[in-house]
This record gives structure tokens, sequence and C-alpha cells, in this order.
């Protein structure tokens, strides 16, 4: 199986793109980030033409994921239990009775449980969404270390846009960040949280070092100076990370027209 997490930043937007990348990659699932659509915005029909089954969640132009699988694509479930949600609206922002977001979906594709995730930002340090995204990646921990507690040899990747830097070899440059989201201590914490939970970051032995990214800005001309962050994961658990055999970035999809400022990762399983 190749697995792949691409934040696409609007999937109408780039639909051309990544059903060309897929066929050229040979991708058998993808989870998506930001499709910034509609369920029935998303171009389900383009992805079927390409032999791809999709699941979808999207409620406005804001978040959104999707997995799409050529491999089977069963038991779909929308936000994993316990997920918190956000009310921008809402006077200390957090409620006990939350609307979720569309920021999880999960599906099993060719005996894989994948779940699409997109982490919120956190924005400020001192915003209402930062104390909620650390919220979120606890009640994610929580409900994976369950999952593992339950089926020790379950084949399970947490992947996409997680929104965090786990150490400084994952951004161009601490300095620039300090003060900032994604970098601090309480984020970082609860990345390593979800790790110590059992679930590997499958990429980094592969791409050891500083200087490896998943996203650029796309101000500040960060992609051609190489002033990026590696936030895009695909984190597995025991029986899958002990099946990877590659992974990586595909770096050349943040060039050419209009790309993404986030470029998949891409994982190499065996059977």
């Amino acid at each position: 199986m190749r697995l792949a997490t691409w934040n696409v930043n609007s999937i109408r937007s780039r639909v051309d793109r990544v059903i060309a990348w897929l066929d050229r990659a040979d991708i058998d699932v993808l989870a998506i980030q930001e499709t910034k659509c509609r369920d029935d915005q998303f171009p389900s029909e383009r992805f079927e033409e390409a032999g791809y089954e999709v699941a979808h969640v999207g409620f406005n132009q804001w978040n959104g994921v999707a997995i799409a699988s050529r491999i089977g694509l069963d038991e779909v479930e929308i936000a994993f239990p316990g997920q918190p949600g956000f009310d921008k609206d809402a006077q200390d922002s957090l409620l006990s009775a939350p609307v979720v977001e569309a920021r999880a979906i999960g599906a099993t594709c060719g005996g894989v449980r994948v779940w699409s995730l997109y982490v919120p930002n956190g924005r400020a340090l001192d915003d209402p969404h930062y104390e909620y995204k650390l919220q979120w990646l606890a009640a994610l921990r929580n409900s994976g270390a369950r999952w593992l507690a339950e089926r020790p040899d379950a084949k399970i990747a947490l992947v996409g846009d997680w929104n965090i830097a786990p150490t400084d070899h994952d951004v161009w440059s601490p300095d620039f960040f300090t003060g900032k989201t994604h970098v601090s201590q309480p984020e970082r914490d609860a990345f390593t949280a979800i790790t110590a939970a059992g679930f590997t970051d499958v990429m980094r032995p592969f791409a050891p070092g500083p200087g490896v990214y998943t996203y650029w800005d796309y101000t500040q001309l960060r992609f051609p100076r190489k002033e990026g962050m590696r936030i895009d994961f695909i984190l597995a658990s025991p029986a899958l990370a002990a099946t990877v055999t590659d992974a990586g970035v595909d770096r050349e999809e943040r060039k050419g027209k209009a790309p993404s400022d986030h470029a998949p990762v891409v994982a190499e399983i065996s059977d």
C-alpha cells in the first residue's frame, strides 16, 4: 500500500492537480485536509473516474477532511470519540456541548484504519483556539490509546496536518517562532503524548536531520528560500509501523502553478 496525506488548501481549486498526482505517484489511499467545501461541493466524481472511493466531511468553506481509496473504504466514521468542538461566537469559545468541526474522518482501507486529521491551528498562545487545540489533541490521544489497548495488533494510521513542529529541527528558524504557536512546549508535549501512547512518526527514520519540511508559507518567498516547517505526519500504530519500508515528502508538488502551501507525505507499506 502507498498511503499519503496532503493538505490541499481547497480541493475544488486543486482537483486537477490532485488527480494527476494520484496517478503519477501511484497512491492507493490519500488522506486530504482543508478541502474547504461542503459534502455536496466535493468533486467526488473526479475521484470515482480515477478509480477511487471517497468519504468526506465538510460543512462550509472552512476545514473539511476526506479519504480517497482505491483498495476499499469501509466503516466510515466522522469525528473520533470525545472530539471537542469550537464556537467562535461563544463567550468562552469552548462549549460543554460543542459543535464539532469537520476535522477528522476515519475509514478502513485494505485492512488499515486510516484517520484523516486536521488539527486546530491554535492561532496565538493567548487565543481560546489554542486551548481548544490542546483539548483536541488530548482527546485524540485518549482515543488512540484506547484503540491500541483494545486491539494491540491493530493497524492504525493517524495522518494529516498536525499544525505542530515537534522539534527545533522541524522549523527553519527556532528563533523566528519564539512565542508563536506550533512550537510551544504544551503543543509539543501533546504531540509527544500521542507518540508515547504507541504511534510512531514513520517518516523520520527515512528523512533524518533538519531541513525536511512539509509546509512553506506563501509569503516572503518561503519556499525558494527553503524556510519551511514539518507539520504534516503519518503516525502509525506498532503493527503498522513495522510494515513501513519507506517514507518521505514529495516536495515537487509545492512547485508549479497555484500549488497548495503543503506538500504530500507518502509512506510505502508492505503486505
